[in-house]
C-alpha cells in the first residue's frame, strides 16, 4: 500500500484520486503505525518550506519518515515542495530539510520575460535512467507551479532536466529516494505513466 503522508499541506486528494484512476492502492494517513507499514511513501506539497518542515518536525513525523527511508530503505516520491524537502534546504527558508539527497533548492532569479512562479505545463529532456521514468514517451510534459527549483550536488541524481530560464532538475533519484518538481497528479497521461511506474518500483 502507497500511503500519502498528511501533514497538514498538500494536494492529497487529487494524488490520491489520480493512483485510484490507474488503478493502484494507496491511502492518506498521518498516523505513525499506518505510515509505518506501508511498502511506498509520498510526500506531497503546496506551500512554504519552514511551514512544510515544522509541521513535519512538530507532528512526529520526522522520526517515522527517517526510520522507513534511512534504515528500512523504504520508496518514497516527494511533490513540488515535496521534493524540495528532501533536500538539504532552501533559499525560502532558514529551517534545514531532510538532507536525503545532496542538493539544494534556489529562488529562480528575476529575469526580464522570465514569469515567476514557473506555471504551466513543460517539457522534460531525460538524464540519468531511473526505474520512476522508465519507458516515459518522447516529449513528455508536465505541469508546473513553483518559484524554486532544485540543483543536485551529482548529476547522476538528476533523473529529468527542464528549462524555465536556466535548466533545472525537475525530477531526482538517489538510491530508495525519488523526487519530482511537477505535479503528475495534474499531468494527464505523462502524470499516469510516472505515478504508474512508482507503484512498480
Amino acid at each position: 500500500m502507497i500511503t500519502i503522508v498528511d501533514y497538514g499541506m498538500g494536494n492529497l486528494g487529487s494524488v490520491l484520486n489520480m493512483f485510484r484512476y490507474i488503478g493502484v492502492p494507496a491511502n492518506i494517513s498521518s498516523d505513525l503505525s499506518v505510515i509505518n507499514k506501508a511498502s511506498k511513501l509520498l510526500l506531497p506539497g503546496v506551500g512554504a518550506f519552514d511551514s512544510a518542515i515544522s509541521r513535519i518536525n512538530s507532528s512526529g513525523l520526522r522520526d517515522i519518515l527517517d526510520h522507513k527511508v534511512i534504515v528500512k530503505q523504504t520508496p518514497i516520491l516527494g511533490i513540488c515542495l515535496g521534493m524540495q524537502l528532501l533536500t538539504s534546504g532552501s533559499e525560502e527558508g532558514t529551517l534545514p530539510g531532510f538532507g536525503w539527497i545532496p542538493a539544494e533548492t534556489s529562488r529562480f532569479s528575476s529575469l526580464p520575460d522570465l514569469k515567476i512562479p514557473h506555471m504551466g505545463w513543460n517539457l522534460v529532456t531525460p538524464n540519468t535512467p531511473s526505474e520512476l521514468t522508465q519507458d516515459l514517451p518522447t516529449a513528455s510534459r508536465f505541469y508546473f507551479v513553483h518559484s524554486y527549483y532544485i540543483t543536485v550536488d551529482n548529476p547522476q541524481y538528476s533523473i529529468l532536466r527542464t528549462s524555465h530560464g536556466i535548466e533545472f532538475d525537475s525530477a531526482i533519484q538517489c538510491d530508495n529516494i525519488y523526487g519530482t518538481q511537477f505535479h503528475p497528479e495534474k499531468s494527464h497521461k505523462f502524470g499516469m505513466h510516472l505515478l504508474k511506474n512508482f507503484s512498480n518500483i
